[in-house]
């Protein structure tokens, strides 16, 4: 009785070896098994590894406080990563519309030209972009030899940059030789003419500048344009002039190349956390204080803002309600309504978010929220090392052209409101392809808009 009960236990305990061996063989030997993703997971892996047709700019180390490796960025596969993609990441169609900047074959090279028109732009980057791009089609309806536009120096930002600083010069003006003839300063023997200034009436249309602008000929030589933004109609013109308005902006003016090349160096260090939001925070000094926006600014703040506009005498509107302001969408969304925003979209607090924008009032008491729901944040000054932007400070032009090539690359371009850089940038977009914007009504009832 005892040698039967023996012998069932001996046999347990051998199969018992037998199992722990074959176990731990198994875990001597066993390999990482890679599950093919399906075609749908690839090709969302592809679009979020790939940079989006940057030039080839040499790849440079990122700056000493960019060494350690960044926050890692939870990959999305499987059929909700392929959602989430489809949701937050993917480029909306661009419903059959194309790029249109080539001339009709009834366009020719320019005459000889009538005279000389010179240029001062005003306002910041982008208001001055635009204006340009408006007077290469103005001298063009004129038939006049532009001279290099004269950028603002004496606007809010007091940037001193001359046009050669913020654009490429030779290639502004070599892209439209077949346009406009372009030179870049007055004939000195011109230098001393008198001129006739002129401040174009906003909006004008040909009728304006064929007639009453170009009748001016007769008696000058040279014609002074006081101002630049929105001289020109949107609308009702010759197919051939918006197209030149098109290239002038989308082909002929390309930033200076040492803007181009840390550009693109920023988008890379930006592509290496992932897909990225480019955020027009439009929380800066100069835009509160022009708008007359305070919510959520203490009263201290508020007044040195009432202060500012105050003293600023090209500001016509002094005495502005901000509680009216606000309620008409006319103040742009403070930080803390950005991540309320951004996270009601569903974008996790993984997200990287490159902040394109000036100094952000108030620093970080008003930046805290924001940067809790998502903390990685990054800006040109946190991705370039202080060597790298050296000799862009002091040069808000220059230090938004960099933000400018940032929002242009991302995957998502956001404002927090409607202005200039925000238009430009969504325009930019469009005409290139790229990627996915994302405009927020700034009115009380939230509404928005996706493009």
């Amino acid at each position: 009785m005892q040698r039967r009960k023996w012998i069932p236990l001996a046999l347990l305990r051998k199969l018992l070896i037998s199992a722990i061996g074959c176990i731990a063989f198994v875990a001597l030997f066993s390999v990482r098994i890679h599950i093919v993703p399906s075609s749908k997971d690839q090709r969302f892996n592809d679009k979020i590894s790939t940079a989006q047709d940057l030039h080839s700019w040499t790849r440079e180390l990122a700056p000493p406080h960019l060494s350690k490796a960044p926050l890692s960025t939870p990959k999305l596969s499987g059929t909700r990563g392929y959602l989430d993609y489809q949701k937050l990441w993917k480029p909306p169609s661009n419903r059959g519309f194309l790029p249109c900047t080539k001339p009709t074959p009834k366009y020719t090279t320019p005459t000889e030209s009538r005279g000389y028109l010179l240029v001062h732009t005003n306002g910041g980057l982008n208001q001055m972009r635009s204006g340009i791009c408006d007077m290469v089609a103005v001298a063009r309806i004129i038939n006049a030899t532009l001279v290099i536009p004269e950028l603002d120096k004496r606007s809010f930002w007091q940037d001193t940059s001359n046009f050669s600083d913020v654009f490429d010069e030779e290639h502004f003006m070599n892209s439209l030789a077949n346009d406009v003839k372009i030179i870049k300063k007055l004939p000195n023997d011109l230098v001393n003419e008198t001129k006739v200034v002129k401040q174009f009436i906003s909006w004008s249309g040909m009728d304006y500048y064929e007639n009453e602008i170009a009748s001016l000929w007769e008696e000058y030589q040279v014609i002074r344009a006081s101002k630049s933004d929105s001289r020109l109609a949107n609308n009702n013109l010759p197919p051939d002039i918006q197209k030149l308005r098109c290239r002038a902006c989308y082909e002929a003016l390309r930033f200076s190349p040492h803007i181009e090349q840390l550009g693109k160096l920023l988008v890379e260090r930006m592509r290496s956390f992932g897909p990225y939001i480019a955020l027009h925070l439009r929380y800066e000094k100069d835009m509160l204080a022009f708008s007359g926006c305070t919510h959520d600014l203490s009263l201290v703040e508020a007044e040195e803002l009432r202060m500012i506009r105050e003293n600023i005498s090209y500001w016509k509107i002094k005495e502005i309600d901000p509680i009216e302001q606000r309620s008409k969408g006319l103040c742009p969304l403070t930080p803390k309504e950005v991540g309320i925003f951004l996270t009601a979209l569903g974008y996790p607090s993984t997200t990287p978010i490159y902040i394109a924008a000036g100094e952000i009032y108030g620093g970080e008491s008003h930046m805290a929220e924001l940067c809790s729901r998502y903390p990685l944040l990054m800006s040109k000054e946190k991705l370039a090392s202080i060597e790298e932007l050296e000799p862009f400070s002091n040069h808000a032009s220059q230090m938004a052209a960099l933000d400018y090539i940032v929002s242009i690359e991302s995957d998502v371009f956001i404002p927090s409101y409607s202005g200039n850089m925000a238009k430009a940038v969504e325009g930019h977009r469009r005409f290139l392809g790229r990627g996915r914007t994302i405009s927020p009504d700034n009115c009380s009832v939230c509404v928005f808009s996706f493009t």
